[in-house]
C-alpha cells in the first residue's frame, strides 16, 4: 500500500485574510466578503461567523446582524486575492520538490522523504507562509488527497491540532472518522448524503467500512474511489503539472439589467476579450464559442434564456474574431426591436470548448486577416501589461460600461495598481 504522506495546506477565511492583511483594525472584529454583485457571504471571520452569518447567505437576510454588531462588509476584491493567493503558492513551492495548486487558497503537497521531521516541515511551513506573506493556515495530513483533505478540515474546527492534523497513525485516523459526519469527507455532496443515510452511513469511518460494490451502486465509479482513499489507497495522484484546459469560461452577471442590444453586445464584447486574453496566457486556441444570456430567474420578471453555438475556423485566440463571433451570435439571440425586447438579461458570458494548443492549430491557406488579428491582440496585451488593465479596449465594449458588475464596497487593489499602493507617512 502506498503510504506517502500527502499534506493540504489551507488558507484560512482566505479573503478575509486579505482584507485583513493591509487593514490591521479589521482584526478581532467580524468581516464579511460578498460574492459579485454584492450578493452572498463567500468569506466570513471566525467572529461573523459566531455571529449566525452562514456561507452563501445573502447580504440582505444579514444586514440587521450588521448594524447591530457592527459587522464589516466588503465587495469582492478577486485582484487582490489572486496576487496573494500567488505569493502563497510560491512560498509553499519552497518546502516540497512536488506539490499542486488545487484552488485560491489550496495547495495539495508532497512530504514524502521527511521522516521523523515531517511535522516540524509542516509547522515551519505554516509559519513561514504568515512570516512573508502574513496569511494564516491550517494543514491536513494524510495518505491520499481525500484524508488530507478531511485532516485539513478537522485541523480547522478543532483547536487541539494546533493547526496541524495528522490522519497517518490509524489509530488516530479512526478516532477522528467515528466522530465526523459523512458530509464533511471532499467529494460527498447533499444528494450522496442523503442517499447514504438511507443506507446507514453517517460517519466517515462508515463509509470507510462501506464494501465498494456497495459504495458504486449509492454514488458510482467516484464514491468507490472516495472509499478506497478514506483506507489509505491513493487513487488520485498529485499533479505537478497543470493538465492541458479542455473548455474555458468568461461569466458575469450584470450591475445594472441589460435591456437593450447595445448594452448586451458591450458586456459580451468585454467578456469575449477577457476570454481571448486567456487563451493567449495558456498559449490555447478555440474551436467553438458558447454565447449566452439571460434574466432573473428569482425576481418574477418575464424569463429569457438564450444560448448560441459557433464554430471557429481556423482556431483561434485573437480578441477580434471571438467579439466578432459573440456579437453575431448576440444579434441571432435577440428578439424584437433592438432597443429593448421587454426582457432585462442579468448574466452573460463566453465559454470556449474544444481547446488545443495554439501550435498544434490547422494552418490556414488565407492567414492573412488571422496573423493580422494575433498581432493587433499581442499589441493589446502589451499596452494594458504596461499601463494597467483595460486601458485600451474595443470600441464595442463601450465607454459607460453600466454592465460591470456592483462592488461598492470594494477594497483598494494595493498591490495591482499604483494608484492604490498603501502609503506610510513617518512623522
Amino acid at each position: 500500500m502506498d503510504i506517502r504522506p500527502i499534506a493540504l495546506i489551507d488558507c484560512n477565511n482566505f479573503y478575509v485574510s486579505c482584507e485583513r492583511l493591509f487593514d490591521p483594525r479589521l482584526r478581532s472584529i467580524p468581516v464579511v466578503v460578498l460574492s459579485n454583485n454584492d450578493g452572498c457571504a463567500i468569506s466570513r471571520s471566525a467572529e461573523a461567523k459566531a455571529l449566525g452569518v452562514k456561507m452563501g447567505e445573502p447580504a440582505h437576510h444579514f444586514r440587521d446582524k450588521t448594524k447591530a454588531h457592527g459587522i464589516r462588509v466588503f465587495s469582492s476584491n478577486y485582484s487582490l486575492y489572486g496576487d496573494i493567493s500567488r505569493r502563497v503558492s510560491s512560498t509553499i513551492a519552497e518546502f516540497s520538490p512536488l506539490s499542486e495548486i488545487y484552488s485560491i487558497d489550496e495547495t495539495f503537497v508532497d512530504l514524502s522523504g521527511f521522516g521523523g521531521r515531517m511535522l516540524d516541515h509542516a509547522a515551519e511551513m505554516r509559519a513561514t507562509v504568515l512570516r512573508s506573506v502574513g496569511i494564516p493556515t491550517c494543514v491536513g495530513i494524510g495518505p491520499s488527497k481525500t484524508m488530507a483533505k478531511l485532516a485539513n478540515h478537522l485541523a480547522k474546527q478543532n483547536p487541539m491540532f494546533g493547526g496541524i492534523c495528522d490522519l497517518m497513525d490509524a489509530t488516530m485516523a479512526d478516532y477522528c472518522m467515528r466522530r465526523t459526519d459523512v458530509s464533511e469527507v471532499w467529494g460527498v455532496g447533499r444528494q450522496t448524503t442523503a442517499r447514504l443515510r438511507d443506507v446507514g452511513i453517517a460517519t466517515v469511518a462508515q463509509l470507510r467500512d462501506m464494501p465498494l460494490p456497495l459504495a458504486r451502486n449509492v454514488g458510482t465509479v467516484v464514491l468507490e474511489r472516495i472509499v478506497s482513499e478514506l483506507r489509505g489507497v491513493r487513487c488520485i495522484d498529485i499533479q505537478d503539472v497543470e493538465p492541458r484546459r479542455k473548455g474555458m469560461a468568461v461569466t458575469r452577471s450584470a450591475g445594472t439589467p441589460m435591456t437593450s442590444l447595445d448594452d448586451l453586445q458591450q458586456a459580451l464584447s468585454s467578456h469575449a476579450t477577457r476570454a481571448a486574453q486567456k487563451l493567449r496566457n495558456h498559449g490555447l486556441v478555440a474551436s467553438h464559442v458558447t454565447t449566452f444570456f439571460h434574466t432573473n430567474p428569482h425576481n418574477g420578471s418575464r424569463q429569457n434564456s438564450v444560448s448560441r453555438t459557433a464554430r471557429l475556423s481556423p482556431p483561434s485566440n485573437s480578441t477580434f474574431a471571438l467579439v466578432q463571433a459573440v456579437l453575431r451570435a448576440a444579434e441571432r439571440g435577440w428578439s424584437g426591436d433592438p432597443s429593448g425586447n421587454g426582457f432585462a438579461y442579468l448574466k452573460a458570458g463566453v465559454v470556449l470548448d474544444d481547446l488545443i494548443p495554439e501550435e498544434a492549430a490547422p494552418a490556414d491557406l488565407f492567414a492573412f486577416e488571422q496573423d493580422t488579428g494575433k498581432k493587433l491582440s499581442a499589441a493589446m496585451d502589451a499596452v494594458n501589461d504596461r499601463f494597467g488593465k483595460k486601458a485600451v479596449v474595443l470600441g464595442s465594449e463601450g465607454f459607460m460600461r453600466s454592465f460591470e458588475t456592483r462592488a461598492d464596497m470594494r477594497s483598494p487593489r494595493y498591490t495591482t495598481r499604483m494608484a492604490d499602493l498603501p502609503v506610510v507617512s513617518a512623522r
